[in-house]
C-alpha cells in the first residue's frame, strides 16, 4: 500500500515517521519549501520516503493520501486547487483528514470525494506531539467502514484507540468534544495551581497530591507540570487552540448548543495572544490567572 502525507508540522512529521518505521513508503509534501525534502534525507534510514512539489503529485502516486495541515481552508485547498489532490487522486484511494477542520466542510470534501469514485474519512487525532511521537494517538474516525478497515493498518501505524463515529463529519465532531473538554480542564489547572501558589503551597508537592486523586486529568499531569517549571513552549499553541475553540463555537451556535465555559476558555486565551504569545503551549494560560491574582 502506497501512502502519501501532506503537512509535516509538530504532530505530522512524527505521524510520517512512525509510518515509515511500520513499513509503509511514502510520497510526502508540504506547502512550505524544502520542508519535504528536509523530511526525506533526514528519514530516508527508516525506510522509503520521496519528496514531491504539490498534492497532486502525491496523490497520484499514492493509494492512501493522509492529510495534517491546520485549519477548514487548508484542507480545502489543499483538495481543491488546482495541483490539488481531487485533480489526481486515483479512483479506490482512501483520502484521510487528520486535520482538526469543520464538521460541515468535511461533509462537503467527503461528497466531492466520493463523485471522484475516492473515498473520505476524517480521522483528527488527540494525544498531543507526545502521542504522535510514541504512535499512540487518539484517533476519532468518520466515513464508510469499509474504507476504514482497507485504512486500518495506516492508522494503526500512528495511533492505539481507533474509534468509528459513523458517516463522514462525524470524527470532527468527536474532536470538538476533546477540545471542549481539554480547553475547560486547561482553565481548572490553571486556576487551582493559581490558588495554591496564594495560599503559599509548595506547587510541586500540591501537583503530586493532587494527580493521584479524583482531580487528575491529562492538562493537570502533564500542563500543570509545565505551568510549575515555567516551561511554556508549545506542544500544543495557543493559536491552534483558539482555532479548535472557533469551531467548537461554530458549530454549537449552528445547533443552538449553549458552552459557557468553553467560551469563557476561548476568551480567556484571547487574553493570552493580547500579549502577542499565540505561538506559546496552551499552558502559558496560567500566566493571566496569575496576574489577575496578583502573583
Amino acid at each position: 500500500m502506497q501512502v502519501g502525507f501532506i503537512g509535516l508540522g509538530i504532530m505530522g512529521a512524527p505521524q510520517a515517521r512512525n509510518l515509515l518505521r511500520a513499513g509503509f513508503e511514502l510520497t510526502v509534501a508540504t506547502r512550505t519549501p524544502g520542508k519535504a525534502e528536509k523530511f526525506a534525507a533526514e528519514n530516508s534510514s527508516l525506510g522509503k520516503v520521496r519528496a514531491v512539489q504539490t498534492a497532486a503529485e502525491v496523490a497520484a502516486a499514492s493509494d492512501v493520501i493522509i492529510t495534517m495541515v491546520t485549519d477548514s481552508p487548508d484542507v480545502v485547498a489543499v483538495c481543491r486547487c488546482e495541483q490539488g489532490i481531487f485533480t489526481a487522486a486515483k479512483p479506490g484511494s482512501i483520502i484521510i483528514d487528520m486535520s482538526t477542520i469543520s464538521p460541515e466542510v468535511t461533509r462537503e470534501l467527503a461528497a466531492e470525494a466520493k463523485a471522484k469514485n475516492c473515498s473520505w474519512l476524517d480521522a483528527p487525532v488527540s494525544g498531543g506531539e507526545k502521542g504522535a511521537i510514541e504512535g499512540t494517538l487518539t484517533i476519532m474516525v468518520g466515513g464508510e467502514t469499509e474504507a476504514l478497515e482497507r485504512a486500518r493498518p495506516v492508522l494503526e501505524a500512528m495511533g492505539k484507540r481507533i474509534t468509528h463515529f459513523g458517516v463522514a463529519g462525524n470524527g470532527q465532531s468527536a474532536k470538538l468534544c476533546n477540545q471542549i473538554m481539554t480547553a475547560v480542564n486547561l482553565l481548572s489547572v490553571c486556576e487551582a495551581l493559581t490558588f495554591g501558589a496564594k495560599a503559599g503551597l509548595d506547587l510541586a508537592t500540591l501537583h503530586q497530591a493532587l494527580t493521584g486523586g479524583a482531580a487528575n486529568s491529562w492538562s493537570l499531569e502533564v500542563l500543570g507540570k509545565k505551568m510549575i517549571e515555567r516551561d511554556f513552549k508549545p506542544a500544543f499553541m495557543v493559536k491552534l487552540q483558539q482555532k479548535d475553540l472557533r469551531l467548537v463555537l461554530g458549530a454549537a451556535s449552528s445547533n443552538s448548543t449553549p458552552l459557557p465555559a468553553a467560551a469563557l476558555a476561548h476568551q480567556m486565551l484571547a487574553a493570552v495572544e493580547a500579549e502577542g504569545r499565540g505561538d506559546d503551549g496552551t499552558q502559558s494560560l496560567v500566566r493571566i490567572f496569575e496576574k489577575m491574582a496578583g502573583l
